[in-house]
């Protein structure tokens, strides 16, 4: 049945699929490409589910996995009016009564969460101990404490706990920058620095977001991207928080809320310098202009992730590359972001393929003890 495919699915007749399936003698692989062939997709090589939908990153989550392979078969959220528009949205996902419906379904390996940032390990540890792999939006632990956990966990059950860093993952000019450097246009990476601005929307806001105790504070919650492609880029296995500051500038209704933030860090691969923030403008047609610049001894690359306010093209992911030669400006429209697939490869096979278990917890180490130190400078 490995190697039963949507032509044989397709020419068998609906009346003996559906009597076969009834009888419940329908081998797991068969049914999921008889699935697949009635919506049109592809034959799904595992079945997925979400548990927490707080933040609009689920959406990401969930394409990302379904290209991958990964097929959506239900979701849980405490929120009513949350719950109804997700469920709008995938009208053919059966909507669970309960976290525990989905954590006790056999048939679900992977579980994928962007609820509210400080409940988003917690959750993943009931995962892992349900024998299910976790998928998390970011930031995926909070905490010192939450992280000891999930690594104490994580261990003991060597199921995956992954964070989806966006702003890598999802973006084809980061996905392009990673094969340029790996294969040697700007020499050794010397230096990234990451600029994460992001628009607050304040109407929109539910009243957790104003609260940093429920995701950890800016530099733990956006931060934590611009650590994944530092340690990314630079190579670095092991890092240090040399000095970090936030500031609540604009917003006094607010006291505990931080609008600014940036870190200066360095690690066994090169150097970096971050700064994320909630001031970007409402004349800006996008939520950020989000920007990376990397470093090397021959070159360096700037990329302007969602929009290039200098330039005549419209949209995101433009990079720029300078080097020995001149100045190149890449075309990543055809990139392919292979972190879905390479993450339902890594369920499937227990291999490491998307990240390794080291990354994913040593950036959200670095985000979080960052924040933890940070000189808090008066508004």
């Amino acid at each position: 049945m490995d190697n039963f495919t949507r032509r044989d699915v397709m020419k068998t007749s609906a009346g003996f699929v559906a009597t076969l399936a009834a009888a419940s003698l329908l081998p797991a692989k068969l049914g999921a490409a008889v699935r697949a062939a009635r919506h049109g997709s592809d034959v799904a090589r595992l079945r997925f589910a979400v548990i927490g939908i707080n933040h609009g990153h689920i959406n990401s989550q969930v394409d990302a996995t379904t290209k991958g392979g990964g097929e959506f078969v239900s979701f849980f959220a405490k929120e009513p009016e949350l719950r109804a528009a997700f469920a709008k949205r995938y009208p053919n996902v059966k909507v669970a009564k309960d976290e525990r419906e989905i954590l006790e379904d056999p048939t679900i390996q992977l579980v994928l969460t962007a609820g509210i940032p400080v409940e988003r390990a917690p959750l993943g540890i009931r995962v892992m101990q349900h024998g299910k792999d976790f998928m998390s939006d970011k930031p995926g632990i909070t905490t010192l404490d939450q992280l000891a956990d999930v690594r104490r966990v994580q261990a003991e059950t060597k199921r995956i706990y992954s964070i989806m860093y966006s702003e890598r993952f999802e973006s084809s000019a980061t996905v392009k920058a990673g094969e340029l450097v790996k294969a040697g246009a700007i020499g050794q990476v010397i230096q990234t620095v990451g600029l994460g601005p992001h628009r607050v929307h304040p109407p929109e806001r539910p009243d957790w977001f104003w609260e940093p105790a429920n995701y950890g504070g800016i530099i733990c919650d956006i931060a934590s991207h611009q650590f994944d492609q530092f340690l990314f880029f630079t190579g670095s296995t092991s890092g240090e928080v040399v000095a970090s500051q936030v500031r609540n500038v604009h917003h006094p209704e607010h006291p505990r809320f931080e609008d600014f933030g940036d870190v200066m860090v360095r690690g066994n691969g090169g150097t970096g310098y971050i700064r994320v923030d909630w001031f970007t403008p409402a004349g800006l047609p996008t939520w950020g202009d989000g920007r990376l610049t990397v470093l090397g001894t021959d070159g360096y690359m700037e990329l302007r992730k969602y929009v290039d306010i200098g330039g005549s093209t419209k949209g995101g992911d433009h990079l720029i590359l300078v080097d020995q030669k001149g100045v190149t400006r890449v075309d990543c429209k055809n990139v392919e972001k292979p972190y879905g697939r390479q993450l339902v490869d890594d369920v499937l096979n227990r291999t490491e393929t998307a990240m390794t278990q080291a990354h994913c917890f040593l950036a959200m180490e670095l985000a979080i003890r960052a924040q933890q130190m940070a000189n808090r400078v008066a508004g």
